[in-house]
């Protein structure tokens, strides 16, 4: 296989994998303070709708941009009230958030169902983008491709080096020592959860507003539920979750490889591959369960009352 073939297919991989980076790395950050969030693949969706709707109305691709981030927002805050304020189970109410955003969804987009527009285009960065090999591939995407390198670089840099990064780590792994140290704990897992909604909105936009710019009812695809294994699969570590990400993106075309390698195999069966690869993910990481539990933020899915401290 030489280079000229191998660039497209990691090309691809790249465009395919950068949703999941965005939305797994939100997600990362919420798990990290102790909030398991199942809704965001609902999110996500809302996020694809409110960023298409608002871009085909006015023109105006930001503002597409701005109104995911919102819709992604306003979902997420309606999780946290309930999570977090009302002490309702995390699990149960991120999978009504799942349901209840890919219904709204669907109801809110019916009348764009099918509707196109002219999404993002590749930006390609002076001189670096003439480079063999890498140019094309790093420095000739969209904004929302350079966007996510950047989320990645900040987040790390702020979970490793900053203050914050060691807030969130510590309100994720004993809540009610970080509140005896004077830190609000609920003001921090209420920020991580918009911050995670923010992301899943913002990788809805980049579906429908780059990768695919169209909307259609249920366009993630599962996404949202991949992410979820993806950060696990990434023990919480931002580096791992970057390369995991373009991994499941590689599996998510692999249908599309094989098909072009002349392999006589049903596109359906070859489709389920990211699915496939997902589920065995999950049962290798599960087979190794101190390991598991010792990368898992401690106080993870666990509500936080002050006057139980």
């Amino acid at each position: 296989m030489d280079l000229l073939l191998i660039q497209p297919i990691l090309l691809a991989a790249l465009k395919t994998g950068t949703p999941l980076l965005i939305i797994a790395l939100g997600e990362l950050i919420c798990e990290k303070t102790g909030v398991l969030n199942l809704g965001q693949e609902g999110m996500m969706l809302m996020g694809a709708m409110a960023g298409f709707a608002g871009a085909f109305y006015t023109g105006n691709l930001y503002v597409g941009i701005a109104l995911a981030i919102g819709a992604g927002m306003a979902m997420a805050l309606l999780f946290s009230l309930l999570t977090l304020t009302l002490n309702t189970n995390q699990v149960a109410t991120g999978l009504a958030l799942t349901i209840f955003g890919t219904g709204l969804s669907a109801f809110l987009g019916s009348s764009l169902v099918g509707s196109t527009l002219d999404g993002f285009q590749p930006i390609a960065i002076p001189l670096l983008s003439q480079l063999p090999f890498l140019g094309p591939l790093l420095f000739n995407q969209d904004i929302l491709v350079y966007t996510s390198f950047a989320l990645v670089g900040t987040a790390w840099f702020v979970m490793h080096k900053t203050r914050i990064g060691l807030t969130i780590r510590a309100v994720g792994e004993n809540p009610h020592s970080a509140n005896a140290l004077g830190i609000k704990v609920r003001h921090v897992r209420y920020a991580a959860a918009l911050f995670g909604g923010a992301m899943a909105g913002l990788a809805g936009a980049y579906l429908s507003l780059a990768y695919t710019p169209m909307w259609m009812e249920n366009m993630t695809a599962g996404r949202g539920w991949i992410a979820l294994a993806l950060v696990v699969f990434a023990s919480w570590r931002i580096g791992y979750l970057a390369l995991g990400a373009y991994l499941f993106g590689f599996a998510s075309i692999l249908h599309l490889v094989m098909q072009g390698f002349g392999f006589s195999i049903s596109p359906n069966l070859l489709a389920m591959t990211p699915y496939v690869a997902t589920i065995a993910v999950m049962v290798i990481i599960s087979s190794n369960a101190l390991k598991q539990k010792l990368a898992t933020p401690m106080s993870l899915g666990k509500p936080f009352d002050p006057k139980l401290n």
